[in-house]
């Protein structure tokens, strides 16, 4: 196919999609209307699960299959940083004591909200299903809490609390647990990512069946995927070449 049909192709082809576009749109509800029907069928289907937090409800319940492809680009996403980044070839050596002056206000600070911030983020996936948060929200805040280390100054100290081999086991079996909660679902009949263990009660921890481990386990997977790709992109950073003498 020459250049011209190409393009001959790709015009009718965009031609089409604005079409279905601006249809599409002609058809959406006005704009500050109070007609909302997912909006509603959505709440309704959280509080028929027993789920106060109807976002959590439709990531990790109603649309939990989006969910799991979300899940699944982001362990793509942090397999082909550490491919890319990986050493090849070339001797390196990392300067890990060369990361400046810290003032001492920032230093404190980093070591005092650690703690902190690590308790948030867990109470963030923990309590994702009856408060505003979940796995994704508390797994980023888990990861870059562990980097306050870094903010703080001391990179060895970040190095010996995040053994990069954890990190990825967790991330590992963050993912396949979501997989195993997905085949329990085709176990029982009901189908894929379906949610089948009892609701429990009505805002207690243990309620909301299957959403809470669904949380915890994207949970698990974020928080570790993102401290291993940060971890990738921090060693490269400081990195230096050490080229071979001639």
């Amino acid at each position: 196919m020459n250049r011209t049909a190409r393009l001959v192709v790709f015009l009718v082809g965009g031609a089409g999609l604005v079409l279905l576009l601006g249809l599409a749109m002609m058809r959406l509800p006005a704009f500050g209307g109070v007609d909302h029907p997912y909006r509603d069928a959505a709440v309704e289907a959280a509080l028929r699960r027993l789920s106060p937090n109807a976002v959590s409800s439709v990531n990790f319940d109603q649309r939990g299959l989006d969910t799991f492809g979300e899940e699944a680009i982001l362990v793509a996403a942090v397999l082909g940083a550490a491919t890319l980044l990986r050493t090849e070839g070339q001797r390196r050596q990392r300067r890990l004591d060369d990361v400046g002056r810290i003032a001492s206000a920032t230093r404190f600070l980093g070591y005092a909200l650690l703690p902190v911030t690590l308790l948030i983020g867990a109470d963030v996936v923990v309590h994702g299903h009856l408060t505003p948060g979940g796995g994704f929200q508390g797994g980023v805040v888990l990861a870059t809490g562990l980097h306050l280390m870094y903010v703080a100054g001391s990179y060895p100290a970040l190095r010996r609390v995040r053994p990069l081999a954890w990190y990825e086991f967790g991330e590992a079996a963050g993912m396949g647990t979501v997989v195993v909660l997905g085949l329990a679902g085709i176990v029982s009949g009901a189908g894929y990512l379906v949610n089948v263990l009892p609701l429990g009660q009505f805002g207690r921890l243990v309620s909301a069946g299957t959403l809470p481990l669904f949380s915890v386990a994207v949970g698990l997977a974020v928080g570790s995927g993102i401290v291993v790709l940060l971890a990738q992109f921090l060693d490269e950073y400081l990195t230096i070449e050490r080229r071979p003498s001639r």
